[in-house]
């Protein structure tokens, strides 16, 4: 069978019994098209490629810039469509099987310095201090305060944050029980000034029959994530940052870095943050290059002058 009868063979096993979707298939057939007509500059066959053809090929589409996660997807394609060559007997052996998928480059988290923190505090006071503005722009002010010092004072998840209960409001509480992800369980820290924050918001928002801490009219019942963002790239703008810079969760990451940053134990840090794995916290809680001069400076033993 040629290669383009292969490659609709296999297309339409995908459809019949995997119900593919038409995106999904007409990617599949670029990838393998792609890779037909370049085993064919090189006068292979589709159907009888080797392991070092299919090799030179991602090194090949490597070269041209393509980013590792779109190498990684085309050898997908790839290795199930030599699978369904072998399980038709058309080949006797799976050439991808021995073909590590490319490593896909994790970017460092943006950074936020303490300094960054305080701007943004102190523009969204300056709103919720001014009794010219609206009432409801002061109460979005002050609950934005209270968003960030909260993040800020116990690296929440957004989702964590967003939906926390009104009782976590409750004065004097010191720790917070949140439910993460997998349904687990952990406890996460309320400083003094997360629990002002919270005082004052309250104060200003006054009561509510609503179970939430910050409500909301939408379906949810509690403030979105999508509103919650729009919030801080609007302070961020009025602060003068850069408002790509700031997300919900880059204030997550810099409670993380910042802990990092004071001596805290990376295994504390992965547990408040609620990791399963602290690789992920390895990632998220990267050192600036300032601190890790220093510690080299310090404590590499090849350093005393």
């Amino acid at each position: 069978m040629n290669s383009l009868g292969a490659i609709d063979t296999f297309l339409e096993m995908l459809s019949v019994e995997r119900n593919a979707a038409a995106n999904t298939l007409a990617a599949y057939r670029r990838d393998l098209e792609g890779l037909a007509t370049f085993l064919r500059a090189g006068a292979s066959a589709l159907g009888e490629a080797t392991t070092d053809e299919l090799r030179l090929y991602l090194e090949h589409l490597a070269n041209d810039g393509l980013s590792a996660a779109s190498s990684a997807r085309k050898l997908s394609a790839m290795r199930q469509f030599y699978r369904f060559m072998l399980d038709e007997g058309w080949r006797k052996d799976n050439p991808t099987l021995l073909i590590d998928a490319p490593r896909r480059h994790q970017p460092l988290p943006k950074v936020l310095s303490s300094e960054d923190i305080d701007r943004l505090i102190v523009t969204a006071q300056k709103i919720a201090g001014n009794t010219d503005l609206p009432p409801a722009q002061r109460l979005r002010a002050t609950r934005l305060i209270c968003l960030i010092e909260i993040a800020y004072a116990s690296g929440l998840r957004v989702s964590e944050l967003i939906s926390l209960p009104r009782l976590a409001a409750k004065p004097g509480l010191q720790m917070i029980a949140v439910m993460g992800k997998g349904h687990k369980e952990r406890l996460v820290p309320l400083g003094d000034v997360a629990r002002e924050a919270m005082a004052a918001y309250l104060a200003l928002a006054g009561a509510t029959d609503s179970p939430w801490l910050f409500p909301s009219r939408g379906a949810s019942g509690h403030l979105t994530r999508q509103h919650f963002a729009r919030d801080l790239k609007a302070i961020a703008a009025a602060s003068g940052i850069d408002p790509s810079r700031l997300s919900p969760h880059v204030l997550r990451h810099a409670f993380a870095s910042h802990l990092l940053q004071g001596g805290a134990d990376l295994r504390v840090v992965q547990h408040l943050l609620g990791h399963a794995d602290i690789a992920t916290t390895q990632i998220y809680t990267h050192l600036p290059d300032a601190r890790l001069h220093g510690l080299v400076r310090d404590h590499h033993p090849l350093m005393d002058d």
